[in-house]
């Protein structure tokens, strides 16, 4: 498997993992976990299209 296809599975774990968080956050009224669930989310969208451009400098 190449490593941008790793990259972009990665970043959507990420990405399900924070939104997760983020509602679990704001289903308990924890700010802390809701804003920890948005950092995790958008880490995986960064990382998501790290994966995308790493794919688009393979071909």
């Amino acid at each position: 498997m190449n490593t941008s296809t790793k990259d972009e599975i990665k970043g959507t774990v990420h990405e399900v993992k924070g939104k997760v968080k983020e509602t679990a956050g704001k289903v308990t009224n924890n700010p802390n976990l809701e804003a920890d669930g948005n950092a995790e989310k958008n880490t995986g969208k960064v990382e998501k299209k790290v994966g995308q451009i790493e794919k688009m400098f393979e071909k």
